[in-house]
């Protein structure tokens, strides 16, 4: 039987399992979230493009992977999912290589994850896709229900608030991919349960503090309560973490932008002087001896198109540094670790261990980051300043050269 026909088969046997087994309680590990792990780990596969095998082991187990809440209280579902996605296998005579991979994939996703291949990592990631998804608020909330539930006792905001972003901090996508696809999602989500918390917590302390004093939130003289302006002081001190990373990203990407703009613009005198020379040396200088008249303009014209590609080839051309840094700038922070030419004669152990030190220090980041878009800025302006003086000298060059033929045709024309 063809892969494709496989997985068709294992879409209509999930699909009757929920048909023939309702579960109320089960209002969010359901149909719609298996259908939707299924989408994220296609997604997700297609990306690495996987081999037939391995393709198949995904699909069977994303398809599978919950199966296990429809016969038990969900405690120990992975078991039972790659139990059952085993036995489907089987049935359809399915190689022992795959499912082996299915029975990983499905074991994979019990907390805390642990995938050992590429396959296991895509099941796992598309399982907790909806964490870096727009219906995150929707799908948490259906998943609180569910606890609800199951549990028969409701469960109070802030517990659930804290305990989703604990989760969701701890958490972190297995494949490349899905860290690009749902990283900034991800973390939006993350901002918007954190504000819900503090609000949640600030709304609960001041209903403990109205029942605990008969004034609150004003002290002498109509002053600001002193967990108020602690509370003001805070947000006033707070960075804005996410505008300052959108602030270095745009700045690099637009000095990126505009060097490879002042590249193009170099390559273009490069090329238009290297053929105008290429014209005068083959052509016109074997022409001087009928025409010693044109001498004059032929130097100027050919001094123009040299001096333009000189400072062309300046602008274009890289600059070579150590590619060495030390410990000892390390803990100086006086390393720019995000530029490979600071780095490239490194053994990959030292400069993992500089990159460590980087990503726990918030304002080595941040310094690191602030030094590459300075340099990047200092290298820009040398680039354009040399590449105006290119196109200063083509420009007043050309007309000079042109004036000077026009001159030595009309008022010293070659006597026949």
């Amino acid at each position: 039987m063809q892969n494709s026909a496989i997985i068709d088969a294992a879409r209509d046997f999930i699909v009757a399992q929920y048909s023939q087994h309702p579960s109320p309680q089960l209002v969010y590990h359901n149909l719609a979230h298996t259908q939707q792990v299924v989408q994220a780990a296609g997604q997700i596969a297609a990306h690495y493009r996987l081999q037939d095998d391995e393709l198949l082991a995904v699909y069977i187990a994303a398809w599978f992977h919950d199966i296990g809440y429809l016969t038990g209280d969900g405690t120990n579902h992975e078991e039972t999912g790659a139990r059952e996605a085993v036995q489907f296998l089987k049935e359809h005579q399915v190689p022992e290589n795959v499912q082996t991979m299915v029975q990983g994939a499905i074991l994979a996703t019990k907390m805390p994850q642990s995938p050992n291949n590429l396959v296991e990592q895509i099941v796992c990631d598309a399982d907790l896709s909806h964490l870096g998804s727009k219906n995150f608020s929707d799908r948490n909330k259906l998943l609180r229900h569910e606890v609800e539930l199951t549990r028969q006792q409701e469960i109070p905001s802030t517990k659930w608030l804290s305990s989703t972003i604990t989760f969701m901090l701890n958490q972190h996508y297995w494949t490349d991919y899905a860290q690009t696809l749902y990283k900034q999602q991800k973390e939006e989500n993350i901002e918007k349960l954190t504000k819900k918390l503090d609000k949640k917590t600030a709304e609960e302390s001041k209903a403990a503090l109205e029942n605990s004093i008969t004034v609150a939130g004003t002290g002498e003289a109509g002053e600001p309560a002193p967990h108020e302006k602690h509370k003001k002081d805070k947000e006033k001190n707070k960075k804005p973490d996410r505008g300052i990373e959108t602030m270095f990203r745009i700045t690099s990407t637009n000095h990126i932008r505009l060097s490879s703009m002042a590249d193009s613009k170099a390559h273009i005198m490069i090329s238009v002087n290297s053929i105008i020379i290429s014209v005068i040396l083959s052509v016109l200088v074997r022409r001087l001896e009928d025409y010693p008249n044109m001498v004059i303009p032929s130097i100027i014209f050919l001094t123009t198109a040299v001096l333009t590609v000189i400072f062309s080839v300046l602008a274009t051309r890289p600059n070579v540094t150590s590619g060495m840094f030390t410990k000892a700038d390390i803990e100086k922070k006086n390393a720019n670790l995000l530029f490979f030419g600071n780095f490239y004669k490194m053994h990959l152990e030292e400069y993992e261990w500089g990159m460590k030190q980087m990503m726990t220090d918030a304002d080595f980041l941040y310094s690191s980051l602030t030094k590459d878009v300075y340099h990047l800025g200092v290298v820009l302006g040398h680039k354009y300043k040399l590449l105006r003086i290119s196109y200063n000298i083509f420009m007043f060059g050309l007309i000079i050269s042109v004036l000077a033929f026009l001159i030595a045709a009309i008022f010293f024309p070659v006597k026949v």
